[in-house]
Parts: C-alpha cells; structure tokens; sequence
C-alpha cells in the first residue's frame, strides 16, 4: 500500500475545510468560501472519483492547473489561503511526472511567493525585486528537490535493473552449473565404460596370444607326441612342457598389465630374434629375420604391439599355413616402423566372407588390427589360395 497516498487523497480536502472553518470564523466571505467549495468540487470531479484519470499527463496536467488557477484567486483576495499551496506541492509532485512536474512546482512556489510578499508594492522596482527574489526562494529549492528526487528514482530503477540482470545471470549461471555437472557425469559414466571396455579388449588380446596359442601349441605337439615313433614323442612331450611354463608365465604378466617378458631386457629387434628362433627350434621350421635401417628404442606399447603381431603371425603359420619357410623382416624406417612376416604356406583370400567362429582369419586378425590401428598404424594382408601369406604392419616411430 502506497503511504504517500493520503497527501492526495485526504489532506487537500482537510486543508479547504481547514481554510473554510477559519473564514467563517473571522468573517463570513462568500466568494472565498464558495472558491474553496469549487475547489474541493474540483479535486473530487477531476481526481478523486475518477482514478483512471491519474495515468493521463494531460488530464492530470488540466486538472492542477485549475487547482493552482482557483489557488491563486484565493491568495490575491486573501494571502494567508496560500496555506493550501502545500497540497497543491503534493500533486505536483505526486501525480504529474517528470519533467511537466517542474512546470507546476514552478506555479505552485509562485503563488506561495505572491502571498509571501503581499506587503511589498510591486510598481516599485524594490518591490518588484522583493517578489522576484520571493518566488526563486520557493521555487529554486523545490524545483531543486524534484531534481534530486528524480536522479535518485533514475538510479533505483538501475539499481533494480541491474539486480535484475544478476539474478538472471545467477539463474542461467545455476542452470548451466547443473548442465555442467550432468555432463561431467555422463562423461565419467563414459569414461568409466571406455576403461571397462577397453581393459576387456586388452584382456582378450592377451588370452589369444598367451594361453590360447599355448593350449593351441600344447594339443599340437601332444598329437605329435603321439603320432611319433620310437623315442621321438620324448622331444615333443618336452616341447609341450616348455610351451605350458611359457604360457602360464605370458597369462600371469597379462593378468598384470606387464610387458612381454622378451622385450624385459632387450629391443624390438632382439625380441623378436629371440621369438622366431624358439618358435623354429620347436615346429622344426625355417624362419629367416631381417633387420633393416638402423636400430633404435621404441615407445614400448608400440614394441609389444608389434611383438604380439609377430607371435600371432607365426601362431597363424604354424597352425594353418603348411609353410616350409618363413621370413620376418624389421624395417627402421625414418619416421616409422615396419614389421612383415611371409610366408610359402597354403594361403588364403582375404576377402572372402568367414564366419565369426572360423579359425582362419578370425578373433587372432581382428585383435591384430585393433591393436595396430589403437596405435594410429596400418595392417595389411596380402594372401592367395597357394601363394602364400604376408602381413605388413606399419607403426609411427614416435610415441
């Protein structure tokens, strides 16, 4: 509810009554008390009964002018009716606006200032100055207080604008907070996933290459052990024995995340030496490694990746190729590292459609790939039915 309300609504009528007892008393003067019934006629027509008026400029601004007109006929019959100029200040203040207020509260300190220097003779020029110098002593401080009041009304409405612009600021900051933690979440809840999925990858490359291709080389050389004459299933047995120790020690590093244990202690190229000269002594096969380019360490995931490839190219061989010769070539290259493993087997064409359970150029070729591509690589295979096999991997030489 509006406090000031009454200063427009109330007081100019107790005011007029005031004015109206007082002029009874001190002499009944009709024309005086029939200009404050006017005006007390003229506030309730022109404001107090109809407020829908009080949003018009223009009708407000009529409607004071009269008041001030009826005013000011009051002041020149009788100054001391000037005490009803304070109401008029009120709806000069109040209901006009800036800057028309400026105008009225300029009329209204006129007519308090006449009344004011009522005593003064204006046909004399000190009395001439006497009103002049009256009426800017009214008018300068009030107009003065209207200024003031507006700047600060300016700056409450800033105030409240720029309030209001925080609090939406704080609103859309809130909600992209919350879209920010939603988000990180998803993305922890992605990365949780990525990791899971990736470690199930990892663990199933290791599984192939370890105690797959162990239990794979175990059954093999048990069949030959069997198959053999005299004393010669003693060597197959060993070689079964030894395949057994070297693939419960590759599943136990696998299980934690170590490197394969030929690149321990030396490089890829003597790793790699190493492997081709065991798988030779075991399967009875030739296999020649060539080393081109001068050697240099490797980023290591990119060294057990070529290693698995390698061991997985040979396991293919062993199992699936009838080769009798086998060549492995390591290429140090200048910004790259190449790996091909060739062979004089069976072959086989690479484009022709193989079920998901197919032993040839099933689970061992596609993590061979994964793993060479993960690394920003490229696998190629190049096979035909009787021409043999090749499998060239490319890695970059950097990390």
């Amino acid at each position: 509810m509006d406090v000031l309300k009454p200063l427009t609504t109330v007081v100019p009528y107790v005011f007029l009554a005031l004015l109206a007892a007082v002029t009874v008393v001190a002499g009944f003067d009709p024309v005086n008390l029939t200009l404050c019934a006017l005006a007390a006629l003229w506030i309730l027509a022109m404001y107090t009964l109809r407020p829908a008026r009080r949003d018009s400029p223009r009708q407000m601004g009529v409607f004071l002018a009269g008041l001030l007109l009826i005013t000011l006929v009051l002041v020149l019959r009788d100054p001391w009716y000037a005490l009803f100029t304070p109401a008029c200040y009120f709806y000069a203040f109040r209901i006009i606006g800036w800057p028309a207020e400026l105008y009225f509260i300029g009329g209204t300190a006129a007519v308090a200032g006449i009344a004011q220097a009522s005593g003064l003779d204006p046909r004399t020029p000190a009395g001439l100055t006497g009103y002049a110098v009256t009426v800017l002593a009214n008018a300068v401080p009030l107009c003065g207080l209207a200024w003031l009041i507006r700047i600060s009304e300016r700056r409450e409405r800033e105030r409240e604008a720029a309030l209001g612009e925080a609090r939406a600021a704080n609103e859309r900051l809130a909600t992209a907070l919350a879209e920010n933690a939603d988000l990180q979440q998803q993305l922890l809840t992605q990365a949780r996933t990525a990791g899971v999925l990736d470690e199930r990858q990892r663990m199933a490359g290791e599984i192939h290459d370890t105690v797959a291709q162990g239990l794979i080389g175990i059954v093999t050389q048990l069949q030959a052990a069997a198959q053999a004459p005299g004393e010669d299933w003693r060597r197959h047995h060993d070689a079964a024995t030894d395949l057994a120790r070297e693939s419960l020690t590759e599943a136990r590093r696998s299980v934690h995340a170590l490197r394969p244990r030929e690149l321990e202690s030396g490089r890829l190229d003597e790793a790699l030496a190493e492997v081709a000269t065991r798988w030779s002594t075991r399967l009875g096969l030739t296999v020649e490694f060539t080393t081109t380019g001068t050697s240099r360490p490797l980023p290591p995931e990119a060294e057990a990746v070529l290693l698995r490839t390698a061991q997985e190219a040979l396991a293919n061989v062993s199992r699936h190729a009838s080769a009798t010769r086998v060549g492995i070539t390591l290429s140090y290259l200048d910004h790259d590292v190449a790996l091909d493993v060739r062979d004089d087997g069976r072959g086989f064409d690479p484009t022709a459609p193989r079920p998901p359970t197919a032993t040839t150029g099933g689970f061992g070729l596609v993590a061979m790939r994964r793993r060479i591509e993960g690394l920003a690589g490229t696998l190629a295979i190049e096979s035909e039915p009787g021409a043999g096999t090749g499998i060239s991997a490319c890695l970059p030489a950097a990390a």
